[in-house]
């Protein structure tokens, strides 16, 4: 089903939702979320989150959920940090590497024992991530490794080109800081870590007796969140909460469309749960 949807059709076995402008936007819970997600833990199925955020670990995110009122394991959730330091462990275990990043991903890399460096003559990989302090220092340092000393080659932890703000604002985000080293060595990014890799998927469902096409992504992102479940055959769902808008997803042609697209995230439940729970059309404010 490919139009605008009131509610799913039916329930699923797993769903795996993104963060920013699915569940909350800032600091504030989006309409809906806190039910949804209590119904679908209520009702015994199982709940993942997914983030292509590096400026957290999984516990901050857990901290943040838990301050939002949504009580979240840790094994529950998956970022960047997880999928970046578990793909170079798993491809790349004794690599020198230069993070452009902030401390979370710096410490997690640390913590997993790689050595970070800024010496461009012994640098393995640059990875490209959302760093608020990136400056022109660090551009050459990456191109003096990828160029120059023609050792190093790039990945980056996600591709998103921004991060959406409450009030309609954002921040350049990971692909800005891709694009600024590409064009500068020539060089193409190698691998991407974040969605829609399938990398951010095999952490979402790792231990979870679900097939990945009764699974459910749920997402703001008609790149990231609705492309990894288009590609890796997932059911899709985008909320219009985020990034894209509902004239985004008619432009697309009807193969590169989410199943569902909802004006909030509760409308991912059936009717016949919100008629079971007493739900309301009028709940606009309910959390």
């Amino acid at each position: 089903m490919h139009a605008t949807t009131r509610h799913a059709p039916t329930l699923h076995g797993a769903y795996v939702f993104d963060m920013d402008g699915t569940i909350y936007l800032g600091d504030e819970l989006l309409p809906g979320a806190a039910r949804t997600i209590t119904e679908l833990r209520r009702r015994g199925i199982p709940v993942r989150f997914l983030s292509n955020n590096p400026t957290k670990d999984p516990a901050q995110y857990v901290e943040k959920l838990e301050r939002l009122g949504l009580a979240t394991p840790i094994e529950d959730i998956a970022n960047t940090v997880v999928t970046t330091v578990r793909w170079l462990q798993a491809h790349h275990p004794r690599a020198v590497l230069f993070p452009i990043a902030e401390e979370p991903l710096c410490r997690a890399l640390t913590e997993a024992g790689f050595t970070l460096s800024e010496d461009p003559a012994e640098i393995d990989i640059v990875i490209a991530s959302y760093d608020r302090g990136f400056d022109y220092r660090k551009l050459q340092i990456a191109f003096d490794a990828i160029w120059f000393h023609e050792r190093a080659f790039l990945v980056q932890t996600n591709p998103d080109r921004y991060c959406p703000f409450p009030g309609g604002r954002g921040e350049p985000d990971c692909a800005a800081i891709t694009a600024a080293i590409e064009a500068c060595t020539g060089t193409t990014c190698k691998v991407s870590l974040g969605k829609p890799s399938s990398v951010m998927l095999t952490e979402a469902l790792a231990g979870l007796d679900v097939e990945v096409a009764d699974a459910v992504m749920v997402g703001d992102r008609l790149g990231t969140d609705i492309q990894m479940a288009l590609d890796t055959g997932m059911h899709s769902a985008l909320v219009l909460t985020g990034e894209a808008t509902a004239a985004d997803v008619e432009q697309l042609a009807s193969g590169q469309r989410p199943e569902l697209v909802l004006d909030r995230i509760d409308r991912l439940l059936p009717l016949e749960v919100w008629q079971e729970l007493g739900w309301s059309e009028d709940d606009s404010a309910a959390s």
